[in-house]
């Protein structure tokens, strides 16, 4: 079985990335408008330490984060062997602390957990957490030569397994909120994948992700998603084996629906859908629950057409916007934020 059936019922959650920079501000609105499954945000505004990929970089070997040039690169003057002994042997003894996120990097998650211990999400059922891909993560850092990590796979093997632990060390932290931990994988770099530009190959794709959510899985009870806010081989994204596929459901419901084949084996094995409903990238204000509704219930008909029933698909479906919210103006994610919250609960209340 490769997913984990769950009863979510259209409950909303969101990607990560928002435009605020107010930091206990933001996660009380959080809570308060995606109540049953809030998210820890990332304030892609706020510090360069935030961005996506230099956010999960502390202690993975040979990464040199440049705060002024705003870069990640490879540290030109480490010994990399070295780096890479000292690496494995935290890795092996399965040191979490050593990876840890630290509240520098990533303050809206310790600041949403300390929030939820304090009981002010009292209808939660879960907690989202959201980590890089190790694709779109290898494929952002330039070695030495130029290259693409994602090119070099002695360090690409070794990066992909430092996500795996850190994604481990955060599930664990989000777990001690009482509530059960969801982790999305990140991966805008797999949109458009498949064209002649692509890096690697599908098979190489599947098992880096398959390296994150096997050993995640195997060392704890954590919901794992993969999240892609572009087109991509869909049936690439199922086969890696996540509990929750995430799609760009406003803009790409019909590509991902094509799959029929691929999402009906996936909803056997226990797979969960996240509709990534509410736009981001081209958000207007004049987009009505209506609307979203009606596509929706066009995608809910498709995939009882294909054979899955309709009261399984109710069940593992939860919403979320279509992308993070970082690049979208604060008024603008708020309204974005407030539609989805709506949304939930007008799907919820036709169940």
């Amino acid at each position: 079985m490769h997913g984990r059936a769950e009863n979510f019922g259209f409950i909303a959650t969101g990607i990560g990335s928002v435009p605020f920079e107010s930091i206990e501000g933001s996660c009380r609105e959080i809570i308060e408008s995606l109540p049953h499954i809030p998210f820890w945000p990332q304030f892609v505004k706020r510090s360069f330490l935030e961005d996506m990929n230099v956010q999960f970089s502390e202690r993975l070997p040979l990464l040199h984060v440049n705060e002024k040039k705003r870069s990640l690169d490879i540290w030109e003057g480490a010994e990399r062997e070295g780096a890479l002994v000292e690496f494995y042997e935290h890795f092996l003894a399965q040191d979490l602390e050593y990876f840890a996120i630290s509240r520098q990097y990533a303050p809206g998650l310790y600041t949403l957990l300390e929030d939820m211990k304090k009981g002010l999400a009292p209808d939660a059922r879960y907690i989202k957490g959201q980590i890089v891909g190790p694709v779109t993560f290898a494929s952002a850092i330039a070695g030495n030569d130029g290259k693409q990590v994602i090119h070099d796979p002695e360090l690409s093997e070794a990066l992909t397994k430092g996500l795996a632990v850190k994604a481990l060390w955060q599930v664990n932290l989000l777990k001690s909120s009482g509530k059960r931990p969801v982790l999305f994988l990140d991966e805008p770099s797999l949109s458009g994948f498949g064209s002649a530009f692509s890096a690697i190959q599908r098979h190489e794709v599947i098992q880096m992700l398959k390296t994150i959510i096997d050993y995640v899985r195997e060392n704890s009870d954590a919901i794992i998603g993969i999240h892609c806010c572009g087109n991509t081989d869909w049936s690439m994204i199922l086969e890696a084996g996540p509990d929750i596929v995430n799609f760009d459901a406003f803009e790409f419901m019909d590509h991902f629906l094509l799959y029929k084949k691929e999402i009906e084996q996936f909803f056997k094995g226990g797979g969960n859908i996240a509709w990534g409903i509410v736009p981001t990238s081209d958000f207007k204000d004049t987009v009505t629950v209506k609307e979203l509704s009606l596509l929706l219930e066009k995608g809910v008909n498709t995939l009882e057409k294909i054979g899955v029933p309709r009261d399984t698909i109710i069940r593992r479906s939860l919403l979320t916007p279509a992308c993070g919210m970082g690049t979208m103006s604060k008024d603008m994610a708020r309204a974005a934020i407030s539609l989805l919250s709506e949304l939930s609960r007008t799907m919820m209340g036709g169940l």
